[in-house]
């Protein structure tokens, strides 16, 4: 398609002037439509559940294969034949994965809990006794995992998030020399909210980096490890094998869980690391339970079979979802293309599309889609305490709504953005600043609110 847009920062004076005249009107049209859509939430739909309805019907038996009642008591670790399947899925062994409830969200709560009260098996002390404790935190990133943070009044010290994975020299430097730093937040495959992958070198570099913590830790959130959008799939570094070449087989801990894949209120969730840390889970995990709910466990292992089984089930999801990241992006570029105001993300898996406005703009672009009943993650929700410092980063979530109304969002958004933009160039023109043209969009490849499903 030809490029009908001009660079905004090239326009006249008087041809912007238009153009900001244009998109008053074409934003007066938006409101006038009513409109009541939600883009602020990365959940799945009623089309992606109902792939699932047949574990309703499931277990059709009580018993594991072992003939242990899966109604009872114990098995903390959770069921054997789960444990395989996610093994196998996330290349580890059965005996460094433990199957848990519903949520891997949980399982990184427990897990900080269990370092700030008792220590990790390489901690000197328990991380409550220390001064100050810090976390790397790659941005874009996942707002519930700094939200957890703050709630433990860990402080958190960002990174940029590129296309191959956090800024792997910024992170060498921090952590090299300063023992408050315990440990990072890393989701490496499809990352939230900017769909980069992290590549084998960086995750060798994460592996074996020298820190001054003997604790410092790892923990690799593999939400979206099999969402695929396309039918090239990303693979996941093994980073739990590089940690152990490396010398440092305790440092990762990694997490993931059936939420977006089966019911997110009622999937499993998995935590793996080396032999040491999951006998250290279990041993604190002992005094809160007496076993998971291995009924679910089974009912999951009949409804995949396998590893293959699972596979299967996500290229159905992906039939639904990829249309949807294909009209987010066709919306923003008959919008916005070559207006030079805004860069989005191509994600090739995961739940989320980017959005990088002109500095200053995101907040105002939330408010006038708000205004017109399209609703957004608040701006800066993808950085440590919700605060972008440039104001310019907007998470878009359009995996919950039916196909058109992506569409009509989206086409919407692309007005709010451009009526946004129009507004701070003719604002800094009248102000003297610069040319009003040069404020910086992120990288395209590098952006969840706290109303993200909790159970991912």
């Amino acid at each position: 398609m030809t490029n009908p847009h001009t660079a905004l920062a090239s326009l006249s004076d008087d041809d912007l002037a238009g153009f900001l005249a244009e998109q008053r009107e074409a934003y007066a049209a938006l409101r006038a439509r009513g409109l009541k859509l939600d883009l602020t939430r990365g959940k799945p739909s009623a089309a992606q559940l109902d792939l699932s309805d047949a574990l309703l019907a499931l277990p059709s038996t009580t018993k594991d294969r072992a003939g242990v009642d899966v109604r009872n008591y114990g098995g903390l670790e959770g069921l054997a034949e789960l444990r395989e399947m996610f093994a196998e899925l996330l290349w580890v062994e059965p005996s460094q994965v433990v199957a848990g409830g519903n949520s891997s969200l949980t399982m990184m709560y427990s897990t900080i809990v269990d370092f700030l009260l008792f220590g990790g098996v390489d901690s000197p002390r328990p991380w409550s006794q220390e001064d100050t404790v810090r976390f790397v935190c790659p941005v874009p990133g996942y707002d519930r995992h700094f939200s957890m943070l703050a709630a433990f009044g860990i402080e958190m010290v960002t990174v940029d998030m590129h296309d191959d994975g956090p800024d792997i020299a910024a992170v060498e430097a921090l952590v090299k020399d300063d023992p408050s730093i315990k440990g990072i937040w890393i989701v490496p495959t499809y990352a939230n909210p900017s769909g980069a992958v992290v590549s084998q070198e960086i995750a060798a570099r994460l592996a074996a980096m020298p820190t001054a913590a003997p604790d410092f830790t790892i923990f690799w959130d593999n939400a979206y490890a099999f969402h695929h959008l396309t039918e090239v799939e990303a693979k996941s570094a093994d980073i739990l094998t590089l940690a152990a070449a490396s010398g440092h087989p305790n440092r990762p801990i990694m997490f993931a869980s059936t939420s977006k894949i089966t019911f997110a209120g009622a999937g499993v969730a998995v935590l793996a690391a080396s032999e040491a840390n999951v006998k250290w889970y279990l041993k604190h995990l002992s005094m809160s339970s007496i076993g998971p709910d291995k009924v679910n466990h089974l009912r999951h292992v009949e409804f995949f079979k396998d590893a293959e089984g699972v596979r299967a089930h996500m290229r159905g999801h992906r039939d639904i979802i990829a249309p949807k990241f294909a009209a987010v992006d066709e919306a923003l570029t008959e919008g916005l293309d070559g207006l030079e105001v805004a860069e989005w993300s191509h994600p090739t898996g995961g739940y989320f599309v980017n959005l990088d406005v002109l500095d200053g703009t995101a907040s105002r672009v939330v408010a006038l889609a708000k205004e017109a009943g399209i609703a957004l993650t608040p701006a800066g929700a993808s950085f440590p305490h919700g605060h972008d410092p440039r104001d310019r980063n907007i998470r878009l979530a359009p995996t919950f709504p039916v196909l058109d109304e992506v569409r009509t969002a989206m086409a919407g958004v692309a007005t709010c953005v451009a009526l946004a933009a129009a507004e701070k160039v003719t604002a800094d023109r009248s102000a003297g600043v610069g040319d009003g043209g040069d404020a910086d969009v992120a990288d395209a490849s590098t952006t969840e609110p706290a109303s993200e499903g909790a159970s991912r």
